[in-house]
């Protein structure tokens, strides 16, 4: 689907929110499958796993995969996409591989090889897939990112430890769009980068700070069918959308309401109810430390609230224009009319 010419951008509403503490617990990553299905990996100190919650009423499917060093367990896992299969692709920092599961969590596949050489890992994080579903991996320890078919046989890599463009500190998020050009969230130097799909930069966006534009440890990262960049400004506890050309567009805090699942539990315990009636209630909505944004097809953004123990999410809403809707865009722009 190609990148329109430019967007009518009616809004970006508050949708719902999905699970509570106690199912999904530390979420790091989320992803969506066909048939609505909400699968969050979860990681703390000492345990991981993969929660599942019902997409329609927050119902609990209970959880897959566990703590340990085995096939089909992590260590410290990091990010998670879903494959053509709908199976399930997890990258481990610690145990620096590449994991594939079923949604039933069955194990299927791994692969991953410690090292500095091509093709080894040295604490993996964000993980991509292109249109021929090769395998972008941000290999954050290595400083560079790095290029694989599916089943791990390495194909080409780009990058070094520095500030320069093409250059990285610690690169955590990616994400690839459908012309298979790669966004790179840059943690520790705190921009992003697009390259194309075999290394060339392209452009780079943002520096240290709290203003618009500017990020605090950048983590996850991507990009929707419109071309839109989001950014999960971790340290600035909100995610930030770019346009396709890096311009600052929107950032969201947090809106939550209660989950139907977090209700039910409230409403069936009388302590936590009388705590949450004495509440100020206006910081439970916000966002903290989100690690990770996912926007499916039908414009729906899933932000992964770290410290919260659910997922916001919001539905885009925005119109797609042609040349013959909308004028060129001015030479030198100004809000005043003469």
């Amino acid at each position: 689907m190609p990148i329109p010419y430019a967007l009518l951008r009616a809004g970006f509403p508050y949708l719902k929110t999905v699970g509570m503490r106690r199912v999904i617990d530390y979420p790091v990553d989320v992803a969506i499958t066909d048939d609505l299905r909400v699968f969050s990996l979860c990681r703390l100190e000492g345990t991981a796993k993969i929660a599942r919650v019902a997409w329609e009423d927050d119902a609990n499917l209970g959880d897959i995969g566990s703590t340990g060093t085995g096939d089909g367990q992590f260590t410290w896992p990091s990010q998670m996409i879903l494959d053509n299969k709908q199976d399930l692709v997890i990258s481990d920092e610690a145990l620096h591989r590449i994991t594939f599961l079923t949604t039933e969590g069955d194990f299927v596949s791994s692969w991953g090889d410690h090292g500095t050489g091509d093709g080894e890992l040295n604490a993996p994080s964000g993980i991509a897939l292109d249109i021929e579903e090769n395998l972008y991996v941000a290999d954050s320890m290595n400083h560079r990112v790095q290029k694989f078919t599916k089943d791990g046989k390495f194909i080409v890599n780009w990058g070094e430890f520095g500030r320069n463009p093409s250059q990285f500190n610690m690169p955590w998020g990616i994400d690839v769009d459908e012309k298979n050009d790669v966004y790179v969230s840059d943690w520790r130097n705190d921009r992003i980068q697009k390259f194309t799909s075999d290394g060339e930069f392209i452009f780079e966006v943002g520096v240290s700070g709290m203003e618009n534009g500017e990020f605090n440890r950048p983590a996850g990262i991507s990009v929707d069918k419109d071309g839109d960049i989001y950014v999960a400004d971790s340290g600035n506890n909100r995610v930030q959308l770019f346009n396709p050309e890096g311009r600052y567009v929107d950032k969201f805090i947090g809106d939550a309401d209660l989950s139907i699942s977090g209700r039910a539990y409230l409403l069936a315990n009388a302590k936590p109810l009388r705590l949450r009636d004495m509440a100020n209630i206006e910081p439970q909505k916000r966002l903290r430390s989100p690690r990770s944004v996912r926007v499916d097809m039908d414009g729906r953004m899933f932000i992964a609230d770290y410290g919260s123990f659910r997922v916001q999410v919001y539905q885009k809403d925005a119109i797609p224009l042609s040349e013959e809707d909308i004028v060129e865009m001015p030479r030198s722009p100004t809000l005043q009319v003469t």
